[in-house]
């Protein structure tokens, strides 16, 4: 589950980066809810994680809150949210 959840991160920050290119900001309204459903996977796996072995839901947590950020901070920029 942790690793499903750092694999969906890296495909938001990816998506993020790719909706930050003029013409494409649109593509965060896809964006943003796919990372939040990233993010809930992750914490899940991360739940479920003995102490030791937390690193990557912690990471899949980090790319997707990342990527939520970065998607809300381009659609404010771009007027998409007033």
């Amino acid at each position: 589950m942790q690793l499903l959840g750092l694999v969906w991160g890296i495909a938001a920050v990816i998506g993020a980066v790719v909706a930050f290119f003029p013409c494409l900001g649109s593509f965060n309204w896809l964006n943003i809810p796919f990372s939040i459903l990233g993010l809930v996977i992750s914490v899940i796996g991360l739940s479920k994680a003995s102490p030791e072995n937390r690193g990557t839901g912690i990471a899949g947590v980090a790319c997707c809150s990342i990527a939520i950020v970065i998607g809300i901070i381009r659609l404010i920029m771009g007027a998409g949210i007033l």
